[in-house]
């Protein structure tokens, strides 16, 4: 037996999400490092632009490919391109943030497997959602989507726990409601931004999947649509 005085105060971080933050808070500092000439050269400036326009999800693109029945593979890859891309430091560290802790709540509960499955089915809806109700010149990037999607499925978990206890199932969704408040007063002083319609669709989306994906939902979904 591990005697306590061993025993980490912290709870390790699942590797699958310490990966994915590794992977995002490391493109940033690249962009970081190269805006500020440390690394790179001169072209090293403008790192941050090149590769927002080649990755970044664009909804005039989205319209493009579904008007002409075209979707080559260097616009498809956007959709799972732009959320390692951020417009600052600031942007991206919050976007890690929420992902350390969303994902670790999330992959303990249903396994790394899930949360990657969750983190990136709500990046692309996020950005067919943005798609289909923005027009905007400005791209879509951030990892928000993907996180909301996380903040989503730990709903769930939490709506399924309240249940379980007799109490208020409204209460799982104040998470969200909190969030989307602070979007709002933000918007009021920064000036609105419509990024928060694909924080909505990843949200969406990673409720509903993890229907499915919460160990045993599938049955349980079966069980309760047969029993009504």
């Amino acid at each position: 037996m591990t005697h306590p005085h061993n025993e980490s105060p912290v709870n390790p971080l699942p590797p699958v999400v310490v990966a994915l933050a590794l992977v995002i808070f490391g493109i940033e500092l690249l962009f970081n490092l190269g805006a500020r000439g440390l690394i790179g050269g001169p072209e090293a400036i403008g790192w941050r632009a090149a590769y927002v326009q080649q990755f970044a999800f664009s909804a005039r693109i989205w319209d493009w490919m579904w008007a002409t029945g075209q979707f080559p593979p260097e616009h498809l890859v956007r959709l799972l391109a732009y959320p390692f891309l951020h417009w600052s430091m600031g942007h991206a560290l919050f976007g890690v943030v929420i992902l350390l802790a969303m994902g670790k709540m999330v992959a303990e509960a249903m396994g790394s497997t899930a949360m990657l499955i969750l983190f990136f089915s709500g990046t692309v809806v996020g950005a067919a959602v943005f798609g289909i109700t923005r027009d905007d010149t400005l791209p879509l990037v951030g990892a928000f989507p993907g996180d909301f999607a996380l903040i989503g499925a730990f709903t769930y978990l939490l709506w399924l726990r309240l249940g379980q206890a007799q109490a208020p199932q409204l209460g799982a969704f104040r998470m969200i409601g909190v969030l989307l408040g602070i979007r709002f007063v933000l918007g009021l002083f920064g000036g609105t931004d419509y990024f928060w319609m694909a924080d909505i669709g990843g949200f969406v989306a990673g409720f509903a999947l993890s229907i499915l994906l919460v160990p045993g939902g599938l049955r349980h979904l079966i069980a309760r649509i047969r029993r009504d």
